[in-house]
């Protein structure tokens, strides 16, 4: 499966006035942030879901048996919300040990929300089979050429509104929002990613240079803790040689409390690693380089700020 720049174009053409066009604020001449966290529901991930089911729609594919996923996490509400503007029903599937709050989330997107085993695994193959019984239209978190495609509309959008650019920092799970900003910008500047080194699924992917189960954990785990790397990722990330750096924990708090005490940012941690890459040296632009650094998403507890 491969995503193409046409797709992405296409994308943007499809979802326009569904989801946000979110602000670059401009810290310095060599320093932007991407404000993607005031999209919908907190994070980027309408942008693919809606494509998605757009495109499902187009092809007579979308019915009145909604959608299905797999999430209790960003893409969970964004399937939620998406079927939720559709008209159609949405449900997700999640495993019973999803917190309350989570579910509480989910269900006042008015998403049917069903609890099926102790792990992430149990309930995507549970989301399967629900998909292949009742006719609805699966929705994967991360590894669908539609999903991809949609994720990709950010890079479009910065293309757009940075006064240039040299790279961008966006943050990796399964590796949706890369693949697509890798395809989408990938051949005009340059995409690096960045993973907590408790959940290095992309670094470890490359190095094995396959498709494997990486064991993951941490902070950031919630958001970036897929434990295998999408498929269309691997190829995008392949394509357009995009490096993964690896970021510590506590640079990820640290990163993550700046956002807030600087910029009155309440982030995610998984949201903090690209901020993180470029405190604690682990990323270290050249001196004239111009940098963006995606901020994808807010869903967090803001009484853990400092």
């Amino acid at each position: 499966m491969t995503v193409t720049r046409d797709d992405v174009q296409a994308a943007a053409r499809r979802i326009e006035g569904r989801v946000r066009r979110t602000p670059v604020l401009q810290l310095s001449p060599t320093l932007a942030f991407k404000l993607e966290l005031v999209q919908h529901v907190g994070s980027f991930k309408p942008r693919g879901m809606f494509n998605r089911m757009l495109s499902a729609k187009e092809r007579g594919t979308l019915t009145g048996q909604g959608v299905v996923t797999a999430s209790g996490g960003n893409a969970g509400l964004a399937v939620a919300y998406a079927a939720r503007e559709l008209g159609v029903p949405g449900r997700i599937f999640v495993p019973e040990s999803a917190p309350p709050a989570k579910i509480a989330r989910l269900r006042t997107l008015d998403a049917d929300v069903v609890q099926v085993g102790s792990e992430y695994a149990e309930a995507y193959a549970a989301a399967v089979t629900a998909s292949d019984e009742s006719g609805a239209l699966f929705v994967h978190a991360y590894d669908q050429p539609e999903v991809v495609a949609g994720q990709g509309t950010l890079g479009l959008e910065l293309l757009e509104q940075a006064d240039g650019f040299d790279t961008v920092l966006v943050a990796v799970g399964g590796g949706g929002l890369i693949a697509g900003i890798a395809t989408a910008i990938g051949d005009r500047a340059r995409v690096v990613g960045v993973e907590p080194e408790l959940a290095p699924t992309m670094a470890r992917t490359l190095e094995a240079d396959d498709l494997i189960d990486v064991q993951v954990g941490g902070i950031a785990a919630d958001s970036l803790g897929a434990r295998r790397f999408g498929a269309i990722a691997f190829e995008a990330v392949k394509t357009y040689g995009v490096p993964s750096v690896l970021v510590g924990e506590d640079a990820i708090v640290a990163a993550r409390n700046e956002f807030w005490r600087e910029y009155r940012l309440a982030v995610e941690h998984g949201a903090a690693v690209t901020l993180a890459a470029l405190r604690s040296g682990a990323y270290q632009p050249a001196s004239d380089e111009r940098v963006v650094v995606v901020v994808c998403g807010a869903n967090t507890d803001p009484s853990t700020l400092a």
